[in-house]
């Protein structure tokens, strides 16, 4: 699989410029880092899925940028784990490694039912609010499917957990491992859209907190992230290209 240029007319990506007027301009980024996390994006969102060839040169051409700040974003996802670099062969998109997608779920398993247990003590309103928007938003996404919104909006639905229990730099730490983990989360919402169970499961984890019900929150988070480990193996079959 060979990386097509031209991505602005076939994924959105607007040139480096543009990118980085549209993020947060609060903040200063280099272009280095409007590369990085742009492509990091495309990866992410499977726009380029595992596998696929890109190089140096045509995502310089294509960013409107020199090779340089390409060449660091492409060492940056490299150490991340979403890129390979074969000397001679070329670049090309990690393959999603199993191993490292089970062990990302388990962290987060024993973190999250952890975490949730603490929601059921004492959870600020304002994060409360914050949970029942996201599950609106959430419900919008089932009636006009939205992959990336929706998975935007699981991840915001668990961060907000965190958040609400004062582990916002536990949050962050998991993402560390997560790569591999969110792409066949990414995969698994784009190959079918039935996400009333993951919807529901979400709601009645909001109602045990409100009920401080820390039992069953925790076994509901428990059943919510298995649910990767069953998904995983029928994402294997479908896409076998796509997994290490």
């Amino acid at each position: 699989m060979e990386y097509t240029p031209k991505l602005s007319s076939k994924a959105g990506l607007l040139p480096v410029a543009s990118n980085m007027s549209s993020m947060n301009n609060k903040q200063s980024y280099s272009t280095r880092d409007v590369v990085y996390f742009t492509l990091k994006q495309l990866i992410l969102s499977l726009k380029m899925p595992p596998g696929t060839a890109i190089s140096e040169k045509e995502i310089s051409l294509e960013f409107q940028v020199s090779r340089t700040p390409v060449r660091e974003s492409f060492v940056r996802l490299a150490q991340e784990g979403l890129l390979e670099v074969y000397p001679q062969r070329g670049t090309y998109v990690s393959l999603i490694q199993v191993d490292l997608v089970e062990e990302a779920r388990f962290m987060r398993e024993q973190l999250e039912r952890a975490v949730i247990r603490l929601a059921c003590e004492n959870f600020p309103n304002e994060q409360m609010v914050a949970l029942e928007q996201n599950l609106a938003w959430q419900q919008e996404c089932r009636v006009k499917p939205d992959d990336e919104r929706m998975f935007q909006l699981d991840e915001e639905f668990h961060s907000t957990l965190f958040a609400g229990c004062n582990k916002s730099n536990t949050w962050t730490v998991i993402q560390q491992m997560n790569v591999h983990l969110n792409r066949s989360r990414m995969l698994r919402l784009s190959s079918d859209h039935q996400w009333d169970h993951l919807i529901e499961q979400h709601r009645s984890m909001v109602k045990a907190i409100q009920q401080h019900d820390a039992d069953t929150a925790e076994r509901l988070m428990q059943e919510h992230l298995h649910l990767t480990v069953t998904d995983l193996a029928v994402l294997q079959d479908t896409y076998p290209s796509y997994f290490q």
